[in-house]
């Protein structure tokens, strides 16, 4: 009988040291799958912040630009305008030309007028 219990004994301390053996192989197991889980996703968050940051330059660019063109398209506005003003200036200048030589053209109709009748009165 003894040897029945030792031989009892000895089957569950082999079937309890091969349970051990196997839960320290599965938290073993479950550990590595964990950490190339975590790592995956590490290299996943670290992908994503490389893009957060390039998005982050290409906008503040984005940003100046936008600022320099918004400047220079002002001046722009500003030369049209100034050109147009210009243009007017040219168009008042030139009407009043016109009316220059209108009235400079009747005054010498009108002399020419007078000169033609003082000719003819000296003549008689």
């Amino acid at each position: 009988m003894m040897l029945q219990v030792m031989g009892h004994q000895w089957q569950t301390n082999h079937h309890s040291a091969n349970a051990e053996r196997r839960r320290r192989d599965a938290i073993a197991a479950a550990t590595c799958l964990t950490e190339a889980l975590v790592d995956h996703l590490n290299v996943g968050v670290a992908q994503a912040y490389v893009n957060q940051r390039k998005l982050d330059h290409e906008v503040k660019t984005l940003q100046v630009q936008a600022s320099q063109f918004a400047k220079q398209t002002a001046q722009w506005i500003s030369m049209v305008e100034g050109f147009n003003q210009a243009l007017k200036e040219i168009g008042d200048v030139e009407n009043w030309a016109r009316s220059i030589e209108m009235d400079m053209r009747t005054i010498a109709t009108a002399l020419e007028y007078v000169h033609k009748g003082h000719l003819q009165a000296a003549s008689s």
